[in-house]
């Protein structure tokens, strides 16, 4: 056990960021669930691609997490290249998802013309629509060539929230059986898989570095310019700042020279966030039931934070992994579960609201 004076290097630039971007991140992804949400009601079309999770699939998503945390425990180095060139394609439609909305938002104010350029896909694009595609992809292969970790927390971030927007939960009792699997989820992979498996199965995958296949393509042909191709590459699966933030850590030395936090740890709580800032944006619109007080996504934004910070003081303290869930559910999920009954609105809330008409989700019933 560390001292507790050892709590002050919270303060410091790389907790203060990582804490930062986090909480953005979840709140962010809320947001825009939320408004994705709006455009599904208005385009029945893009409501193809969303999935409201029944209590079945739920439950299936810890089995399937644990498997895929075995296989790149110990399957990484034969499929890593795969993993790059499958995240990269996601990548690049996971930005394109996060900017279209500010580009259309700039072309209703300035009135800008747009004019379609292709309509050989399934999707016609627009002219400004295929600069924002160009840029995506630019993007995302300036992730490959350098491995930067900025970008990598760019590409990471937009994962997140396209994930968010698209699974989504109907009512917190689904919410909750998937936050407390997920809880004993985390607890098993960081505190026990090494009784199990010879290692901490959720450190190692955690920290291992893919290998770049451009770096592969390029050696094989023996292109000029290899030596600027980082060989190996931290895949978007985390966002990580350099402890030393404003020393100018080189990226992709060591995985100790950085911070992390798993986009896991953004994505989970951002649902259920995702679904009381839906449930105060319909109470909002009800005018014979206002809300009484602070809106529940405060609650569950504040819990977040709150949860946030204790799992890195402990962290410090232990001077060990922690699996974050350990704090984030209980803080985000206990706020959300009391208020909501002493204000009688937790059956209302467990069981959710009727699903729109214009909806077509693929929910089943729970």
């Amino acid at each position: 056990m560390e001292p507790l004076w050892k709590l002050v290097f919270l303060m410091e630039p790389a907790p203060v960021t990582l804490i930062l971007t986090a909480i953005a991140v979840t709140f962010g992804s809320a947001l825009r669930a939320l408004n994705y949400g709006k455009e599904m009601e208005k385009n029945r079309d893009l409501s193809e691609a969303s999935i409201t999770l029944d209590r079945s699939q739920a439950l299936m998503i810890p089995v399937m997490s644990s498997c895929s945390l075995l296989m790149m425990f110990y399957l990484f180095s034969s499929v890593s290249q795969l993993l790059t060139a499958f995240t990269a394609i996601a990548s690049i439609s996971s930005l394109y998802f996060c900017f279209s909305p500010y580009i259309s938002h700039v072309k209703s104010q300035f009135n800008l013309s747009d004019p379609f350029i292709s309509r050989c896909c399934s999707k016609p694009l627009t002219r400004i629509q295929s600069l924002l595609l160009f840029l995506c992809i630019t993007t995302v292969a300036a992730w490959l060539v350098s491995g930067h970790w900025v970008l990598n927390n760019m590409l990471g971030i937009s994962l997140c929230v396209a994930f968010v927007s698209h699974v989504r939960l109907p009512n917190i009792k689904v919410c909750a059986m998937l936050l407390i699997c997920l809880f004993v989820y985390d607890i098993f992979w960081v505190f026990y898989s090494e009784w199990f498996f010879g290692a901490n199965v959720m450190v190692a995958v955690a920290t291992q570095q893919a290998s770049n296949p451009v770096h592969t393509v390029a050696n094989s042909l023996s292109l000029p310019g290899l030596q600027l191709i980082t060989k190996k590459l931290e895949l978007p699966v985390k966002i990580v700042f350099p402890r030393n933030l404003l020393g100018g850590v080189v990226p992709g030395n060591t995985a100790t020279d950085f911070m992390m936090l798993g986009l896991g740890d953004m994505a989970i709580p951002s649902m259920l966030l995702a679904l009381v800032l839906c449930f105060d944006h319909r109470k909002e619109n009800i005018s014979l039931s206002p809300h009484k007080g602070y809106k529940y996504i405060w609650y569950a934004t504040i819990g977040y934070a709150v949860g946030l910070v204790t799992a890195l003081a402990a962290g410090i303290l232990t001077h060990s992994p922690q699996p974050a869930l350990l704090y984030l559910v209980p803080s985000t999920l206990g706020p959300v579960v009391v208020i909501s009954w002493t204000r009688k609105e937790l059956k209302e809330l467990w069981e959710g609201s009727s699903p729109n008409l214009t909806e077509k989700t693929h929910s089943t019933e729970v």
